[in-house]
């Protein structure tokens, strides 16, 4: 009885060290959890529109093969990357996301391919992950801080951004310049779903105007590791181009409070340039001090 007084102190400490480090192993584990080869199907419709005459659009759907792995992986970092599987001999280096845990900086979307930097408070990003998601030439695309939720079984994480035209539509839409995201990240035994309610804006100096509302919904369903052995080969011989891709914007972006992309520069897009320069990786004596120099001239030549 005498070492009560001391005891259960220590047994608070030690429980509230355990309340605060087990659902970080949990978080970890659910982002992993979206990795592996998959089956996936994308699910768009518009659902709602404030004005009446508005004329909603035909729903999107698609279908593909996806291999999801982490590229790289540290306490407080996990890096994932997206390969299309278009065919055997066509490999498409999809989307990028960064899961950074307590991240107090991040570039929130404006407008016309700017961003513009946001420094959260500590306190507001406790216990939670930031998900930085890139375009396919690692350039920024939308970044959003919230908490891994397990609950009931299940594993889910959800946040609200503002984000540019996804890529099914910037090419043929103009009505509107803003996505309001809400993306919704929930792991399933056979894979994960990436749940979306969107909102389109047309975003001008009087303020934000709701055009119209949609649904997505897009199911990554594992399916035999075989499928995927294209996109692991494709990767093997091009991994060393796109970190010094990724190494590059890493220096970039922190230094600026404010990011603006060119769209093109003399008929020419970013994507297109980077992915020209890939072909280098592959060819004898690589060399990545100097890959990095002229990846840094590409990008600086489209940045505002």
């Amino acid at each position: 009885m005498r070492f009560t007084g001391i005891i259960a102190p220590l047994l608070l400490v030690t429980s509230n060290l355990f309340a605060q480090t087990a659902p970080k192993t949990e978080d970890i584990a659910a982002i992993k959890g979206q990795c592996g080869c998959h089956d996936v199907s994308f699910l768009y419709a518009e659902t709602f529109s404030p004005d009446k005459t508005y004329t909603f659009k035909d729903r999107y759907t698609a279908k593909g093969t996806e291999w999801v792995f982490v590229e790289e992986e540290s306490p407080t970092k996990l890096v994932i990357q997206h390969l299309l599987v278009v065919s055997d001999s066509m490999i498409v280096k999809h989307w990028r996301e960064d899961w950074l845990y307590q991240n107090t900086s991040l570039l929130k979307f404006d407008q016309n391919a700017s961003w513009k930097r946001e420094k959260l408070p500590a306190s507001q990003v406790k216990g939670q992950w930031t998900q930085k998601v890139f375009e396919v030439d690692d350039s920024p695309r939308y970044e959003g801080s919230a908490t891994w939720i397990h609950a009931d079984g299940r594993h889910y994480w959800e946040s609200t951004v503002d984000a540019p035209l996804p890529r099914r539509e910037y090419t043929k839409r103009t009505d509107y310049n803003v996505m309001r995201r809400t993306n919704h990240h929930e792991i399933r035994p056979d894979g994960y779903i990436h749940e979306q309610d969107n909102d389109k804006i047309i975003r001008t100096e009087a303020g934000d105007q709701l055009l119209a509302s949609e649904k997505g919904l897009n199911t990554y369903k594992r399916t035999d590791e075989k499928e995927c052995q294209a996109a692991k080969d494709w990767w093997s011989k091009n991994r060393a181009y796109w970190a010094d891709v990724r190494t590059v914007w890493n220096e970039l972006l922190p230094k600026r409070d404010a990011i603006a992309i060119k769209g093109q520069v003399k008929g020419s897009v970013l994507s297109r340039e980077l992915d020209g320069l890939a072909a280098t990786a592959q060819k004898p004596g690589y060399n990545s001090a100097t890959s990095q120099q002229i990846i840094r001239q590409t990008i600086e030549k489209f940045l505002k």
